[in-house]
């Protein structure tokens, strides 16, 4: 891994000097825009809309858009003296349970490492983190921006998970919620039912990229010359529930099945009534061709000792 970033954690009269790493890689699998006919890479050119010139990298400046096609043009000489107090120091601000933080406003993780004799601190503040049970509010700036962020720990490193600040949070606003719905104590009661019977653990090594794995091995039949099958599927889409509490109930059921798990009420109430009388009167209806057969076979039996 490359360090992106070098400051120090600073809480008290302590500081910690640290290197910023990333701590999670995207595995999507990433293509080219190509020519079709010859797969020459497509490229792109960065052009002015008014005169239709070429534009280098050194010409092109920030523009903010403030309505009725007027920009304001930002230099570099104008960010340089914004009020980055923090672009070198990671600042705590407070120390507060980890439940108080929706887990909406997190972003990006990042896996501190300390840097030069600044192991002892390090240990200390992440010691003290978990035997506190709590997280660290902090602010830091990264890439020319201030951003919250909270510091936790996770295998024994101080991770820094930069959050999203509150007025970035949208505000959702569907009709549903000012409509007055109400639910049974029923089918509250067997949604709980369905929620019991599908509880586990989560482990996330035990889940995986299901369509990234398949076009993998579409990109590597490809690479190697074979002609790629696709079987088609059998799966029927699922029926709209119109009975809810029929709806929840069958998934109780099915969520069991799939655990290994038998509910003998459900079984009973689920099997036909009448499957019984139908088996006795198959029964009976078997026992006169069996005894039938038996008499015809006790003849033929004596008629083979005879000539024995």
């Amino acid at each position: 891994m490359r360090a992106i970033w070098k400051g120090a954690v600073s809480f008290g009269l302590v500081s910690i000097a640290v290197k910023l790493y990333s701590a999670t890689e995207e595995k999507d699998i990433r293509f080219h825009q190509v020519h079709r006919t010859d797969g020459g890479r497509i490229k792109y050119q960065r052009t002015c809309s008014i005169d239709g010139e070429v534009v280098s990298y050194d010409d092109i400046a920030k523009g903010y858009d403030i309505g009725g096609g007027e920009m304001v043009i930002l230099t570099d000489e104008d960010f340089a003296d914004l009020p980055l107090t923090t672009s070198r120091a990671i600042d705590v601000l407070e120390f507060v349970p980890a439940d108080d933080i929706d887990p909406i406003l997190f972003a990006k993780a990042y896996y501190l490492e300390p840097e030069g004799q600044a192991a002892k601190p390090y240990v200390l503040l992440r010691d003290a983190l978990k035997d506190a049970d709590r997280v660290a509010i902090v602010k830091i700036a990264i890439r020319q921006r201030e951003q919250l962020a909270t510091l936790r720990v996770h295998d024994d490193v101080l991770v820094l998970n930069t959050m999203l600040w509150p007025d970035e949070v949208r505000t959702p606003e569907f009709g549903f919620l000012d409509e007055d719905i109400e639910t049974r104590p029923a089918e509250l009661a067997m949604a709980s039912s369905l929620i019991d019977s599908m509880a586990g653990s989560f482990k996330a090594d035990e889940f995986t990229d299901n369509y990234r794995a398949a076009l993998q091995e579409v990109i590597d039949a490809k690479v190697e010359g074979r002609e790629i099958v696709q079987p088609e599927e059998a799966d029927e889409a699922p029926a709209a529930a119109i009975d809810l509490m029929a709806a929840l109930k069958a998934s109780v059921e099915r969520a069991k099945q799939a655990r290994g798990e038998a509910s003998a009420d459900t079984s009973a109430a689920t099997a036909p009534k009448k499957a019984t009388p139908i088996k006795k009167a198959a029964a009976k209806k078997a026992t006169p061709a069996k005894k039938t057969a038996e008499k015809k076979a006790t003849p033929a039996k004596k008629a083979a000792k005879k000539s024995a």
